[in-house]
């Protein structure tokens, strides 16, 4: 993976994200959302990348366009890292537990982007992150670095957990998927 940096600036938000693979992973993420940055440094650990986010947002509106903003942008820095995709492993899945919640997962860097997730909430917020933003979130990064995901709560009572282990389970299976296995393009169409 090669290191990318990309700056976004709407009426909304301004961001700057890097993220790059490190031997020795480090990661200063400051969205001004307690409960996102904490769920995005989990992402990056458990994705093995050193990710780098600085958010300037309109929270005085909400956490909407903050959310899902960075979303876009973390999906155009992993399509761009990845490149051509030359001997990634593609596919990954998981089934990830976090004390009483357990989620299954399933991703495949195809270059055709599309998400599905099911997971409910009795929360409405959490840190000062909406929940419904999870869904926003991980849509915007599915299309933007072109991924099929699907993720699925199978169960759990407490809502910090299945949104701790849905962020865990996706930087798992991102982990395992860019890893490298050989030198071609995974897809017998030679291309993705």
């Amino acid at each position: 993976m090669k290191r990318q940096t990309i700056e976004r600036t709407t009426k909304e938000t301004s961001i700057r994200l890097s993220l790059e693979k490190k031997d020795k992973q480090t990661s200063e993420i400051n969205t001004g959302i307690g409960f996102f940055d904490h769920m995005l440094e989990l992402l990056a650990f458990h994705s093995g990348l050193s990710i780098d986010i600085t958010l300037a947002g309109d929270l005085q509106v909400d956490d909407h366009h903050s959310v899902e903003d960075i979303g876009i942008v973390l999906g155009q820095a992993l399509k761009a890292a990845l490149g051509d995709k030359k001997g990634i492993r593609r596919y990954a899945d998981i089934l990830l537990p976090m004390d009483e919640s357990l989620i299954r997962g399933a991703l495949d860097i195809s270059n055709r982007p599309y998400l599905y997730l099911d997971a409910s909430f009795k929360r409405d917020v959490i840190g000062g992150f909406s929940l419904e933003n999870v869904n926003e979130f991980f849509r915007a990064l599915s299309l933007n670095a072109g991924i099929t995901l699907h993720l699925s709560v199978l169960y759990g009572d407490n809502d910090h957990h299945k949104v701790e282990a849905l962020f865990k389970a996706f930087g798992r299976m991102l982990a395992l998927a860019t890893e490298k296995t050989g030198a071609d393009v995974p897809s017998s169409k030679g291309v993705l």
